[in-house]
């Protein structure tokens, strides 16, 4: 590759960030800057000093509570860091970013959340009166995986999340890896086996960029889960999540609820959907969208997909006609651009 044409790429957000290849049919995107990762060449945390048992679950308790740009030193190779606690961002934290520069994995154990940002929750901190539209803290997650993250019987707010749950503030995720989270089995309209978001500042997107999501298993949403929140994903990819509840939203008589979206589950009213240059695949939805579940409640939500490929995610109960391994209300029919869905 010539310089002229990388410098090209990287100012065009492309380098990097495509875990779906051409041979699934995907074709990369471009990222706005928005969606891009975050300078951590000036940390103001550094989690380890050069060692594996130098970076504890303590440690990155202790650096996401007092925010800023937070990077590891553990060593040259892989680490896995079991969680003990889950992390939690303090509401007047301006930014926390947490770069794990491609080596880190925080690991959940199958027991408790990893990350969680909640403006609205008075425990983290109180610090307005109009916490579901607060501009701040603002959480970028990149070059990191999180795995077997579980909020199971966690009911503040909804629950859902196992990975992260957010509410308020910001959140963008960049070149992450999710791999095998959880969240309650059964339920209406709580999901996000990965990441479970409620409110963003001045509804602006919630970006996911050149991230995977493997493995999740949630009611509803065996990746991603909102309500009321706009999404760009970007460049990323979905593989074997699943929504495992049973009784759709509302839920039918008898039935606990849930099942939808096998891996991402959107409700509310006016919201956007961009999956652009993705790779959607091997989801299965107990109910509605073993891909895609997207419900404006009021019919001014509107989704586009392009240079993507949505495949085998199959719906058990029911679909979108003409629209596989989706279930979609919206404004209008979704808008789709070079992509193959079948």
């Amino acid at each position: 590759m010539t310089r002229v044409l990388l410098v090209a790429l990287v100012i065009a957000g492309l380098v990097g960030l495509t875990p779906a290849s051409h041979a699934d049919g995907v074709r990369p995107v471009a990222v706005p800057p928005a969606g891009r990762a975050a300078d951590t060449s000036h940390p103001d945390h550094v989690i380890g000093r050069g060692t594996p048992a130098s970076c504890t679950s303590a440690a990155v308790v202790r650096a996401v509570r007092r925010g800023g740009v937070i990077r590891f030193d553990c060593g040259p190779e892989p680490v896995t860091i079991r969680m003990r606690r889950t992390a939690k961002v303090v509401n007047d934290s301006r930014r926390v970013v947490i770069d794990g520069g491609g080596l880190v994995t925080l690991d959940g154990g199958g027991e408790r959340r990893i990350l969680y940002q909640n403006t609205c929750d008075p425990k983290q901190h109180w610090t307005t009166s109009h916490c579901n539209d607060q501009a701040s803290p603002r959480l970028t997650v990149q070059h990191l995986t999180l795995a077997h993250g579980s909020s199971v019987g966690e009911t503040y707010d909804g629950g859902g999340g196992g990975a992260i749950f957010v509410r308020g503030g910001r959140l963008r995720i960049v070149d992450s890896t999710f791999v095998g989270n959880r969240c309650e089995r059964r339920g209406p309209d709580l999901g996000g086996a990965a990441v479970r978001v409620l409110d963003q500042h001045r509804d602006r997107p919630v970006y996911v960029v050149g991230s995977t999501f493997r493995g999740g298993r949630c009611s509803n949403g065996g990746a991603l889960s909102s309500i009321g929140v706009s999404w760009r994903v970007l460049n990323s990819t979905f593989v074997g999540n699943r929504a495992v509840g049973h009784g759709a939203n509302p839920a039918r008589a008898g039935t606990p609820g849930g099942g939808s979206g096998g891996a991402i589950y959107l409700d509310g009213n006016r919201f956007t959907l961009d999956l652009g240059g993705t790779l959607v695949r091997d989801n299965v939805a107990r109910e509605g969208g073993g891909a895609v579940f997207f419900v404006s409640n009021d019919r001014t939500g509107t989704m586009r997909i392009r240079h993507s490929t949505l495949a085998r995610n199959p719906s058990r109960g029911f679909e979108t006609r003409g629209l596989p391994g989706i279930f979609f209300l919206g404004a209008r029919r979704p808008g789709i651009t070079d992509s193959t869905l079948r």
